[in-house]
C-alpha cells in the first residue's frame, strides 16, 4: 500500500441513511474505491465518519498559522475549516490574505478562505488597510477563495450603501456563499440583512434571534469559541432544520484547540439528547454542501477525508485521514512543520504612565463615568454608568469596585492612547495587553494602575506583538511575531505559554474570566454593542457613534 492507499474494517456510519454498520472500506491514491457492507454495528469496531468541519473560524485568533493549527486540529478528527481571513487583512490589506493563502498550500488540511468584506470594520477605528470592492472582486477570483466574508457592518447593508452592496454583488455574481454578522437584529430589519443576500449568522445569542433569522432563510451556525458561547443557548435548533444548522468556533485559542474542537460540540449535543445523525449532519456534512468544500462525503469516488472515532458517544478521536494519507494517530500528529515567511507591520510609540489618567474635569471629590460590562463567555458587553472618585483631577480605578483602566493605542501611527473605564476583568492588581485587538488590531490593555499598564503596552510595543502579563514591575511575554498576531513556534509550546499566562492572570492578578485575553481581545470590537474602546474613543455599538467616559 502507499501512504495515500489502505483499507479498513469498521463501523461505517451513513448521515443521511441514518444507519450504522460494519463495512470493508477501501481506497486508492486517496480516493474511496469500494465500501462494502459486512453486516450489522458492532459496538466492538470502531466508527468511520467523514471528519469535522469548523463552519466559521479566524485561524489567527488561534494565534497559529493556518499550517501549524492544522496539526493540533486534526488530532480531534477537524479535517476542514471555513476560514474569514479578515484579522490579517485589516493589517496587511490584500497582501495579508495572499500570505494565508500561501501558508494554507503548504499543509494538506482543507482550508477554505473567504473574502474579507470589512476592512477596516468601522470608519471609526484605525486599520492598516483598506479592501475596495475591487480587490474584493479579484480575492473572489482567486483559486482557494470560496466565499465573502462576514459581513459586519449591518448598518451599512441596512442603508445598502454601495460600496458594501458591490462586494455583495460581486459574490451573487460568481454564486458564492455570503457570511453574515448581525448580533441581536430582529424584525424589519433582520428581514431586510437577509434579503440583501446574506445566507448565514454565528452572532444569536437566543433561540428566538436564531429561529427569526432562520424563517428569512439564513442558516445559523451555533458558535462555541474560546470567548462567545452559544452552544447552551442554541443547541435545540440541531435536528429541527435538516440542511441548515453548522457548528463554528470562531475564535480559538491554542490551549483550548489542545483540548479539543467540534467533536467536543458533537459530544455535548448527544449528552443534550440529540440524535447523533442529526449531530454529525450539522458537524460534518452540511458545511460541505453549504460551502465549495471539495472534500467528498465518504462515498465511492470521493477523497478519503475521514475521522475514526472509538464510539459515537463520547467522539474521541482515535486516527484521522486528509485526501488518503493519515494525518493524525492516537493523539499524535503525523503532519510536518513548515518555516513561515515573516510578515508584520508595527509602528506604534512607547506611551508613560502619565498618559494613561482619565480627565475628570475640575475639582476633586467625585464624577459619574460611563463604564464598559464585559461578562464572560460573551463579545456582547454592557453600558454601565459609575460613580467614581476623582484625584489631582483624574478618575481613580477601583479594584474593589473591579473598575479597572482600560487602553487602546495605535499601531500603525504614533498617537495619544485612548482610555476607557471596564467592569468584568475582577483584576487585583497588575495588567495585561494584546497586539490581538478585533478588528483593526491596535493594542489593547486592561490594568489596575497607569504604571502597570504602561509597562504591560509597552512590553507588546517593544516585541512588535505580543500578549502580556504585567505584575510587580516584571512581565511575561508570548511574542507574536506574524503579524502581529501568531507565533512562528510549535503549536503544543504556543499552547501551553498561553494556558500559563492564562493561568497567571488568575491566580497571581485575580482575573475572574474563563479567557481574560480573549475577552480583552474583542473590547476594541466596534460591531458588537454596547460599548467598546477604539483608538480614537469610547464607542457606543447601540447608536453607532462615540461617547465620553465622563458623564458632564
Amino acid at each position: 500500500m502507499t501512504d495515500n492507499s489502505g483499507s479498513l474494517t469498521v463501523n461505517v456510519v451513513d448521515i443521511d441513511r441514518r444507519s450504522i454498520g460494519v463495512a470493508e472500506v477501501c481506497w486508492e491514491n486517496g480516493v474511496i474505491t469500494a465500501i462494502r457492507s459486512l453486516g450489522p454495528e458492532d459496538r466492538e469496531r470502531p466508527y468511520l465518519i467523514p471528519g469535522f468541519i469548523d463552519a466559521h473560524i479566524h485561524l489567527e485568533s488561534s494565534l497559529l498559522p493556518p499550517a501549524e493549527f492544522a496539526r493540533l486540529a486534526v488530532r480531534h478528527g477537524t479535517v476542514a475549516t471555513v476560514s474569514d481571513p479578515h484579522e490579517i487583512a485589516n493589517i496587511l490589506g490584500n497582501d495579508g490574505v495572499l500570505w494565508m493563502l500561501e501558508n494554507v498550500r503548504q499543509t494538506p488540511f482543507h482550508v477554505l478562505l473567504g473574502a474579507p468584506s470589512c476592512v477596516p470594520a468601522t470608519p471609526f477605528e484605525t486599520a492598516g488597510a483598506v479592501l475596495e470592492a475591487h480587490e474584493v472582486e479579484a480575492l473572489l477570483d482567486t483559486p482557494g477563495v470560496g466565499y465573502l466574508s462576514e459581513v459586519m457592518n449591518f448598518p451599512g447593508v441596512l442603508a445598502r450603501e454601495p460600496h458594501l452592496m458591490a462586494k455583495i454583488t460581486a459574490a451573487a455574481l460568481r454564486h458564492k456563499p455570503v457570511d453574515g454578522h448581525a448580533p441581536g437584529l430582529l424584525g424589519a430589519e433582520a428581514a431586510a440583512y437577509a434579503a440583501a443576500g446574506i445566507h448565514t449568522d454565528h452572532e444569536c445569542a437566543t433561540l428566538a434571534e436564531a429561529e427569526e433569522k432562520l424563517a428569512n432563510g439564513m442558516a445559523i451556525l451555533i458558535r462555541e469559541g474560546s470567548a462567545a458561547r452559544n452552544f447552551e443557548a442554541l443547541h435545540p435548533l440541531i435536528g429541527r432544520y435538516p440542511g441548515k444548522i453548522m457548528f463554528c468556533s470562531d475564535d480559538r485559542h491554542p490551549d483550548d484547540l489542545s483540548q479539543g474542537h467540534i467533536n467536543k460540540l458533537a459530544m455535548r449535543a448527544v449528552r443534550h439528547g440529540h440524535d447523533v445523525f442529526s449531530v454529525l449532519e450539522a458537524a460534518c456534512l452540511t458545511p460541505r454542501r453549504f460551502y465549495p468544500l471539495d472534500l467528498g462525503e465518504m462515498r465511492v469516488g470521493d477523497a478519503m477525508n475521514a475521522a475514526l472515532l472509538e464510539n459515537v458517544r463520547d467522539f474521541n478521536v482515535l486516527s484521522t485521514w486528509l485526501n488518503g494519507v493519515i494525518a493524525a494517530e492516537n493523539g499524535e500528529c503525523c503532519l510536518q512543520r513548515y518555516p513561515c515567511r515573516p510578515v508584520n507591520r508595527f509602528a506604534a510609540q512607547r506611551v508613560e504612565s502619565e498618559q494613561l489618567r482619565i480627565a475628570a474635569g475640575t475639582g476633586s471629590g467625585q464624577v459619574s463615568c460611563r463604564v464598559i460590562g464585559a461578562e464572560d463567555g460573551q463579545l456582547l458587553t454592557r453600558s454601565l454608568q459609575i460613580t467614581m472618585n476623582t484625584v489631582d483631577r483624574y478618575v481613580a480605578p477601583s479594584v474593589t469596585e473591579d473598575v479597572l483602566l482600560l487602553a487602546v493605542i495605535n499601531r500603525y501611527h504614533p498617537a495619544p492612547p485612548a482610555l476607557a473605564l471596564i467592569r468584568g476583568f475582577g483584576l487585583k492588581c497588575g495588567a495585561l495587553a494584546s497586539s490581538v485587538a478585533h478588528d483593526s488590531h491596535n493594542i489593547v490593555a486592561v490594568g489596575c494602575d497607569a504604571e502597570s499598564l504602561a509597562l504591560a503596552i509597552n512590553t507588546v510595543i517593544d516585541a512588535r506583538g505580543g500578549l502580556v502579563l504585567a505584575n510587580a514591575g516584571r512581565t511575561d511575554l508570548l511574542p507574536l511575531p506574524l503579524a502581529g498576531l501568531m507565533s512562528d513556534g510549535e503549536g503544543n509550546a504556543v499552547a501551553a505559554h498561553y494556558s500559563s499566562l492564562t493561568h497567571q492572570a488568575r491566580t497571581q492578578l485575580g482575573c475572574s474570566l474563563r479567557a481574560p485575553f480573549m475577552t480583552l481581545s474583542f473590547m476594541a470590537l466596534l460591531v458588537i454593542p454596547e460599548l467598546k474602546l477604539s483608538d480614537r474613543g469610547l464607542f457606543d455599538g447601540g447608536k453607532f457613534a462615540f461617547s465620553d467616559v465622563v458623564c458632564y
